[in-house]
């Protein structure tokens, strides 16, 4: 990879229309006719950060039973339309957000927008249904403590964000989840499936003039409920270094390490970003070059600093041999140090750019890759500007600013360690 600083690409087509309709809700409509295709995606602003202990896990069962019946269509009937003309349609939730995403050639545009309409303004919530996702959920959760790594990075986040909805446990999902019932998912629904906490993004082979036209007809009547939209607080969290030990007899062991990070509206994202790109992504990567290439120390070795509306997590983690783990921490440990202390070269900075643009370009090629973009920025509140802001911040960062963020970032550890006793219990 050479050096020189890749060329942007243009924010989005040049043929965008954003309005609001008088109910509130956002339209964001491109037309991108390279492909006779149209994806849309709508967002609503409720995720598992707007979850509390008594309800975990609920927008989760929530979204999984959403598209399994309205008040006119059973799970087959909607089933049967999407798949007669070769559609693609299905919810699913985040942190930050629930979504209804679909696919189709631009022809059946309408009939599948109809149906999304429909879903997301008079679901039925069936209680078969429901008994279905929850047993799928469930099985899903015990899934994930039969998976060393999964186990691990969640006791880490939920030391991270304790007292946070970032951090409810997976049991405390599990004890709700056994008792949800209809009612539970309808109050969820009425309170935030609302026009004026909704965005709609289209892309593809229809005007944006259409776009608007259609989302009018299936969304325009849509009213607000005369209660007002419940407001989210996230609480204060405090830096407290911990150190957690799993005790579980695998073959390989691991070692997670993460920090408290900024949310995405804070001046440090875009140095956060190229932190973590510089560390570990790729097989270029400092935590791969230096801890799997030269030190054979990792099955497993990378960082990621996910996007959030409220605090983040910086995290770097290792897969290691259990003999290893005390050298594997103390590597991790030096590599993430020696960001405080010593600059980035100009080109090893310029080499994260370049992968963090050029990755970027590559995941905006497709009508739903460039819906799903646009639609997460308004939906976190940042304007889909966010998408040109973001490209410009990061060219925009200096060898300085990425010091300044490590040295602000990388404070109060917070180690979880998982494996065979005789090599964890000594690091306890």
């Amino acid at each position: 990879m050479t050096s020189s600083t890749l060329t942007k690409q243009p924010a989005t087509p040049p043929t965008t229309l954003r309005t609001v309709l008088p109910n509130g809700l956002t339209v964001i409509a491109i037309e991108n006719p390279v492909a006779d295709i149209v994806a849309a995606r709508m967002f609503i602003r409720a995720g598992h950060g707007y979850e509390t202990e008594e309800n975990s896990g609920l927008f989760g069962l929530l979204t999984a039973v959403l598209t399994k019946g309205t008040t006119h269509k059973n799970a087959l009937e909607i089933a049967d339309v999407v798949e007669s003309i070769g559609a693609s349609f299905g919810a699913d939730v985040a942190s930050d957000y629930s979504i209804v995403s679909l696919k189709t050639v631009s022809a059946d545009f309408e009939t599948v927008l109809a149906l999304a309409a429909e879903v997301i303004r008079q679901p039925s919530f069936p209680d078969d249904e429901i008994e279905l996702e929850r047993r799928l959920i469930l099985q899903g959760l015990k899934s994930i403590k039969e998976q060393p790594f999964s186990v691990a990075y969640n006791h880490l986040r939920e030391s991270i964000y304790a007292g946070h909805p970032y951090g409810l446990t997976n049991e405390q999902t599990e004890t709700c989840m056994a008792r949800f019932t209809r009612a539970d998912l309808i109050a969820a629904h009425q309170q935030y499936f609302r026009p004026d906490n909704a965005v709609i993004t289209v892309v593809g082979r229809v005007s944006p003039e259409r776009s608007v036209q259609l989302i009018e007809k299936f969304f325009g009547e849509w009213t607000l409920p005369s209660e007002p939209l419940p407001a989210i607080q996230f609480p204060t969290l405090k830096r407290s270094a911990q150190k957690i030990v799993t005790v579980q007899e695998t073959n390989q062991a691991f070692v997670v390490l993460g920090y408290l990070a900024d949310a995405v509206d804070s001046s440090n994202y875009a140095a956060l970003k190229i932190i973590s790109t510089y560390l570990g992504n790729g097989l270029s990567s400092r935590l791969f070059v230096e801890l799997r290439e030269k030190q054979g120390l990792a099955y497993d070795v990378s960082a990621f600093y996910p996007t959030r509306l409220d605090t983040s997590q910086f995290v770097a983690y290792i897969g290691t041999a259990p003999e290893n783990v005390p050298v594997a921490l103390a590597g991790l440990r030096q590599e993430i140090a020696r960001l405080k202390t010593t600059q980035l070269t100009a080109e090893e900075l310029q080499v994260s750019k370049n992968k963090i643009l050029g990755q970027y370009a590559l995941g905006k090629q497709t009508n739903s890759q460039i819906a799903q973009t646009l639609g997460w920025y308004e939906v976190l509140g940042l304007g889909m500007e966010f998408d040109e802001a973001f490209q410009s911040a990061i060219a925009a960062v200096t060898i300085e600013q990425v010091q300044a963020t490590a040295q602000q970032t990388f404070e109060e550890e917070y180690v979880s360690l998982l494996g065979p006793a005789a090599a964890i219990e000594p690091l306890r």
